[in-house]
């Protein structure tokens, strides 16, 4: 048994989830199904990021206190991601006592090392606003490529920034000029830790591909010192004399809760906490484009910074950008498909589908409504739904649901034993598209053996025959539930319990004269009418 951390992005807890974040997470939870199936210790964990300028100012906005908006921001995505089958083991939030506990006693520890020092350095003020920024909402143009950007990274040409580097800073709340204020902060020695970057992502050829490129160019052009502690109300209370006043950074937070939600699993018996961060296990850790550097760069600067013996990440997977209908998500303009509404009228396995085989893996993608209506009737319902529903219902009109008498099939046999190692590998090396592609070209050609062996003729021409090919059907049927489990596990739960068998990473078998159960439609036809109208409240 190993011990396998799998950290989901910790999503900012000032506005309702989008498809945006379903799509990059979603991966986390087929990691963690799939291992948990192979056996594994699995530690699948996240949270709601409550703490920076953005939960504070949607509190302003609102009339209510940073706590309250993003408790219930917190509630909202506890619900979303229970809906969508999310099957965290811990997801917590980094205003709860044991990640500000955590987070605290480790800055403690990190302050001592001789990466960290202080340094007098000037800070974005809005006037207007009376409050410092964080770098995100300072907005102006990019010193390098002259595109607009944000304060902390230029999106355009991927350039880490400061605000003090950007033309005509602005307020990113009220677009008024800023000022610079002079401000004493802790500071990380990120540029002292180039070799160790260096290194490790050298040493990460899982990685994926535009994490490999963004941190060799972040190293290339030069590592910057990031600073640890801010002039905000809300957050973490920096734990060092003479910052009273002031709190932990939020990206010096943040990604610690990786190791905080780790810690609360350990602590509830999951496991042993050392272990877990030690060098017998196995980090992944999902997250979008724009996430890349707070993985590969800051968090390892962090760990190594505190304690050389911390584990460092051994695989990056990271998306890249979804689009909505062609226009790049806005939530700001309302521009967005809100998680929350899109479960209340499609089926979870559904959109898990979706965003799994459709979604920005290796490079951008777009969400359509008629992308997302034609893959449903025609792979999900099409394809797989109906080769269950065909042959299963076969079964119980003709032979009263008992499962029919039938022979091993030596090459059928071979087929599905040798998917189980192939899938395996695949969803390790974090190509879920690959392995749902490989599977659906199993569920065709089972589609295709359904067709060719007819039993609706040889029911009564050669039922030895037609006995044979149910059988065989129900078998595959069987061991496509389990090779789907970690992709569709409400659908693959059903038929789990129809056909009795566990959710275990092997070669399943059910026995002639099994009894069937009552058989359910897996998946409900939408209709085309869907697309118009789904379409057309994008443009209210």
């Amino acid at each position: 048994m190993k011990n396998i951390l799998i950290g989901n992005a910790w999503v900012y807890a000032n506005g309702s989830l989008h498809i945006g974040h379903i799509a990059g997470l979603l991966p986390g939870d087929v990691l963690a199904r799939y291992h948990r199936a192979v056996g594994d210790r699995v530690y699948f964990v996240s949270g709601s990021d409550c703490h920076g300028t953005p939960v504070a100012i949607r509190a302003k906005k609102e009339g209510k206190t940073p706590l309250e908006i993003s408790d219930y921001y917190h509630e909202e995505f506890k619900e979303c991601f229970q809906k969508l089958g999310f099957s965290y083991d811990v997801y917590t939030k980094t205003s709860s006592p044991e990640h500000k506990e955590f987070v605290t006693q480790f800055h403690k520890k990190l302050y001592e090392s001789p990466y960290v020092y202080e340094k007098e350095v000037p800070q974005a003020y809005c006037e207007e606003c009376g409050t410092f920024l964080a770098d995100r909402f300072v907005i102006g143009k990019c010193p390098k490529c002259g595109d607009e950007t944000r304060g902390d990274q230029c999106d355009t040409c991927g350039t880490v920034l400061e605000p003090e580097n950007l033309l005509e800073p602005l307020c990113a709340i009220c677009s008024r000029p800023i000022s610079f204020r002079t401000s004493k902060h802790l500071y990380i020695a990120i540029s002292a830790l180039e070799k160790e970057l260096t290194e490790l992502v050298s040493t990460r050829p899982a990685w994926r591909k535009n994490a490999i490129a963004f941190t060799q160019k972040y190293i290339h052009e030069g590592l910057r010192d990031r600073a640890l502690t801010r002039d905000l109300d809300w957050g973490i209370p920096v734990p060092k004399e003479g910052y009273d006043k002031k709190t932990i950074y939020i990206w010096a937070e943040n990604v610690l809760g990786y190791l905080s939600a780790s810690k609360i699993a350990a602590d509830n018996g999951h496991g042993d906490f050392a272990s877990l961060w030690g060098s017998d296990s196995k980090h992944y850790y999902i997250h979008g484009k724009d996430n890349i550097p707070f993985h590969t760069i800051i968090l390892p600067a962090l760990l190594i910074g505190n304690d050389a013996s911390w584990h460092l990440p051994d695989q990056i997977v990271s998306c890249e950008y979804l689009t909505l209908e062609g226009r790049k998500i806005s939530t700001s303009q309302n521009y967005a498909i809100w998680v929350k509404d899109l479960l209340l009228h499609y089926e979870p396995d559904s959109i898990r589908y979706y965003f799994l085989a459709n979604g920005p893996e290796k490079k951008d993608s777009d969400f359509s409504w008629r992308d997302y209506v034609y893959s449903h009737n025609g792979e999900l319902l099409g394809a797989y739904g109906n080769f269950i529903n065909r042959s299963l219902s076969f079964i119980n009109k003709y032979w009263d649901g008992i499962v029919p008498e039938g022979s091993p099939n030596t090459e059928l046999n071979a087929k599905i034993e040798a998917l189980y190692p192939a899938i395996g590998r695949l969803i390790e090396k974090g190509a879920f598209k690959d392995a749902l592609q490989e599977l659906f070209s199993f569920i065709r050609s089972a589609n295709k053996f359904f067709d060719t062996r007819q039993p609706w003729i040889t029911r009564s021409t050669d039922e030895h025959d037609c006995k044979d090919a149910l059988y065989q059907c129900v078998q595959i049927i069987a061991n496509l539930a389990i090779l789907l489990y970690p992709f569709l596990p409400f659908s693959s739960k059903k038929i789990c319990g129809w056909l009795n068998i566990t959710n275990q990473w092997e070669h399943q078998s059910v026995p002639s004269g099994y009894q069937l159960p009552e058989i359910e439609i897996l998946f409900q036809r939408i209709d085309k009418k869907v697309i118009e109208e789904e379409t057309a409240k994008l443009k209210v």
